[in-house]
């Protein structure tokens, strides 16, 4: 046995279950308040005017999406809104992955 494999073993951490699921409680806990808002603000409509401002693009790109049927919109009356996670999830349908760092090639 050398240096390196006796530090490793002086470092090792032996840790209860109990003790693993009360942090994850404790973390869980924690996130609850995040997530909740992060729900909120998902499901919010918005108008015209709001869709454009969150998308960065003119009121006009928005309404020729919306002629087309190219964006997911509800129409209530003379009323055109937008449900922000469904905005996300259409937005989220032409998003590109990018390429791990094990399949890109290097170059030569």
């Amino acid at each position: 046995m050398n240096d390196d494999d006796t530090m490793m073993n002086a470092l090792t951490l032996q840790i209860q279950p109990f003790f693993i699921q009360a942090m994850g409680d404790h973390i869980i806990e924690r996130l609850k308040p995040i997530i909740g808002k992060m729900k909120q603000e998902d499901d919010s409509i918005l108008d015209v005017k709001g869709i454009a401002a969150y998308l960065n693009v003119d009121e006009n790109w928005i309404y020729q999406r919306t002629r087309k049927q190219e964006i997911p919109f509800i129409k209530k009356g003379k009323y055109c809104m937008f449900r922000k996670s469904a905005i996300d999830t259409w937005l989220n349908q032409d998003a590109i992955k990018p390429l791990s760092p094990f399949t890109q090639q290097k170059k030569t």
